[in-house]
């Protein structure tokens, strides 16, 4: 799909109703309707093909190029090209992809499919043909409907299942995308299940991947139908799309398996929008999840940090184990995730992921996991690549927006390895210019064994004044015990606002000599106080923003996925000069420095959505919500809200979707003002 989908319930078209809507669309194939509908209950519990046993691993061009010209046939070959040459094929990279937009915008006179002579001069068989030849498999793109998802318009597959399935068969297509754009209505069961059928009679093997966008519940009934199905809407290069996603992906572990995956989109590492932590994040809990791993970026232009994260081979086994389990969500509590999957051989990957902007401490056990009871366990760190033994502790000091990717085993051989041990750092990331703040580091031991030679240090940007307090060494720091050390640290007079590194690192030695070094990256911002008197919050900095679709945007509307795409803030015909634009799910978080007292802002959903959008508004001050609305929709005209915030270091004005998921929630914080 290529817009914010919408959950309109669709009515199920079976029988009679389903031919008149075919005959309204001028469709006179009747091949949408030779497979019977299927039934309410799956025949079987996964389809027995064999194919795509683990979740599919490739390429697709969408999240890159869109429509855009530089989706051709030389980018499709250089991908397969570079698939080989950076070892991405060896990786498990299978798949190259194309989406919307291959094709001519009309059929040809017998009814056929016509591959754009632009873009693919030599048709979509040749570059099947090049594609194979290294090696790798192709896929291709429709929609159940009569025009695909694109603004253009070309050809959907609804009414042309059969002859369209055997055209890809006869071009060598290995993999079909088939989203859900245009669909007249007809039930999606009856719609993708003659696509099944269709692709079946080509006698070709083809992963089929039922784009639907979770909106009939897929996961319910399409074991039998589809090898993947979409669980949500298209995701978008940011991390709180991402982030939403993510959440909507989770709960549905026990419908994944060998065969049948949950498909909650493409990966977009390496485009832009988001951290290398935030990439790694995004990956790591991909492959948790038992997605398919689907590269969105253009490898051409991709930095080596990209192709460090999606060629990260023990993440990848993560994500391709044959016992094929989506991880569970074990705990949640206040943005700290842990997350676990069962693993063939017996061990367990966890997931410690961090949603929240601030480094947090994350922490299970290997009983709370599965494990079996043992004298020590194994624990490898699947980034750092790195093992360490541990007497049953999976901790560990996430920074913001990041996870710690582990893989853990009751092992007798665990003592081999260095006690594993968690780095914190406790104290406010808050920094004024010139304004020395106190952190506390730890260095604390979890391993079977005692951690020896124990030394640590806290470094930070040039310039910047760093200065141990206590002592930094330790001859032994036992299991469960800590080495703590206090530390000044003052930012420089001047220093520009904005987020800055900090980077604490412990080295120490196992019992029997073996070395080992543990980093924990850390973010710092450096803050300024806000203006006494009133102010706009649209014209004041942010600490930091998430938003479900598109940037923030500042006294303008959200708009769309692109920054400063907004219109004028408009709640119930009423016109706003300033404010905030957000789109469920949202936070935007603003320093107070303990010198404001409140904040007041007209709220409600923005007029360019027409009668869609349910949200609700909250204001949290350090920690506690201090208001909140009901359940606003486009039908209500703009509400006040107002919050005492007085002695708050920081303020978050967080925007949920009203209970009934993200549909078009475009949320205004209207005449938005902060009072110090």
């Amino acid at each position: 799909m290529r817009h914010l989908p919408t959950r309109t319930t669709r009515r199920r078209v079976v029988g009679a109703l389903a031919t008149a809507l075919l005959c309204a669309t001028g469709l006179t194939a009747p091949e949408a309707l030779a497979a019977p509908a299927p039934t309410e209950a799956p025949a079987s519990p996964a389809l027995a093909d064999g194919l795509a046993l683990t979740p599919p691993m490739g390429f697709n061009n969408w999240n890159s190029t869109h429509c855009r010209a530089e989706f051709n046939e030389a980018m499709v070959k250089g991908i397969a090209d570079l698939f080989v040459e950076k070892g991405l094929k060896d990786a498990g990279y299978q798949y190259v992809n194309l989406d919307d937009c291959w094709a001519l915008s009309s059929r040809d006179a017998d009814g056929k499919l016509v591959p754009d002579p632009v873009r693919f001069p030599n048709g979509i068989k040749a570059v099947a043909d090049y594609v194979h030849a290294k090696g790798l498999k192709l896929g291709i793109y429709t929609s159940a409907g009569t025009k695909t998802c694109s603004s253009v318009g070309f050809p959907g597959a609804l009414g042309h299942e059969y002859s369209d399935a055997q055209q890809f068969a006869d071009w060598g297509v290995d993999y079909l995308k088939y989203d859900n754009c245009n669909n007249q209505g007809v039930d999606a069961k009856l719609r993708y299940t003659t696509m099944r059928d269709a692709l079946k009679a080509t006698g070709r093997p083809i992963v089929y991947s039922l784009c639907e966008w979770g909106q009939n519940k897929p996961w319910e009934w399409a074991s039998d139908v589809g090898h993947l199905w979409r669980t949500t809407g298209d995701i978008s290069d940011n991390w709180g799309s991402m982030l939403s996603i993510l959440k909507q992906n989770l709960p549905l572990a026990p419908h994944a398996g060998p065969g049948h995956w949950n498909d909650p989109d493409m990966l977009e590492v390496g485009n832009g929008g988001m951290t290398d932590t935030e990439y790694r994040s995004h990956f790591s809990m991909w492959s948790v999840m038992a997605a398919p791993l689907l590269i969105g970026s253009d490898l051409r232009k991709a930095s080596p940090a990209t192709f460090d994260i999606l060629d990260n081979k023990e993440v990848i086994a993560v994500d391709q184990d044959p016992l094929g389990k989506q991880g569970t969500v074990l705990s949640s509590e206040g943005g700290r995730w842990v997350v676990a999957k069962e693993m063939k051989d017996g061990s367990r990957t966890v997931a410690l992921f961090n949603e929240t902007g601030s480094a947090q401490h994350i922490a299970t056990t290997t009983a709370a996991v599965g494990l079996p009871a043992a004298h020590g366990y194994t624990l490898r760190d699947l980034w750092q690549h790195r093992s360490y033994n541990t007497a049953g502790a999976i901790s560990a000091t996430v920074p913001a927006h990041g996870t710690v990717l582990v893989r853990v085993s009751a092992d007798r051989h665990w003592a081999k390895n260095p006690p594993a041990v968690e780095l914190g750092l406790d104290g406010s990331p808050l920094v004024e210019a010139a304004k020395p703040v106190s952190l506390t580091s730890a260095v604390t031991d979890l391993g079977r064994t005692a951690a020896r030679r124990v030394s640590v240090a806290l470094s930070g940007p040039a310039g910047w004044k760093v200065a141990a307090g206590s002592p930094t060494t330790a001859g032994t720091v036992r299991t469960g015990h800590s080495l703590r050390t206090k530390w000044r640290v003052t930012a420089p007079e001047g220093t520009a606002a904005g987020s800055y590194d900090l980077t604490l690192r412990a080295t120490y030695r196992s019992p029997t000599g073996i070395p080992a070094e543990s980093v924990l990256p850390l973010t710092v911002s450096v803050v300024a106080a806000p203006p006494s008197g009133v102010s706009y919050l649209g014209d004041l900095p942010w600490l930091s923003t998430t938003n479900g679709f598109g940037p923030v945007e500042r006294n303008t509307s959200n708009g769309e996925s692109a920054a400063g795409d907004g219109h004028p803030i408009t709640l119930g015909g009423v016109v706003y000069a300033k404010g905030l634009g957000a789109h469920a799910p949202s936070a935007i978080e603003y320093y107070t420095g303990k010198r404001c007292q409140t904040v007041t802002a007209d709220v409600g959903v923005d007029d360019e959505k027409g009668a869609k959008g349910t949200v609700a508004f909250e204001i949290w001050a350090d920690g506690t919500k201090v208001a909140s609305t009901g359940v606003l929709t486009n039908a209500m005209p703009a509400q006040p809200v107002s919050a005492d915030v007085t002695g708050a270091q920081v303020v978050r004005l967080v925007v949920t979707d009203g209970g009934d998921g993200v549909d078009s929630d475009h949320a205004d914080w209207a005449d938005a003002r902060l009072t110090c």
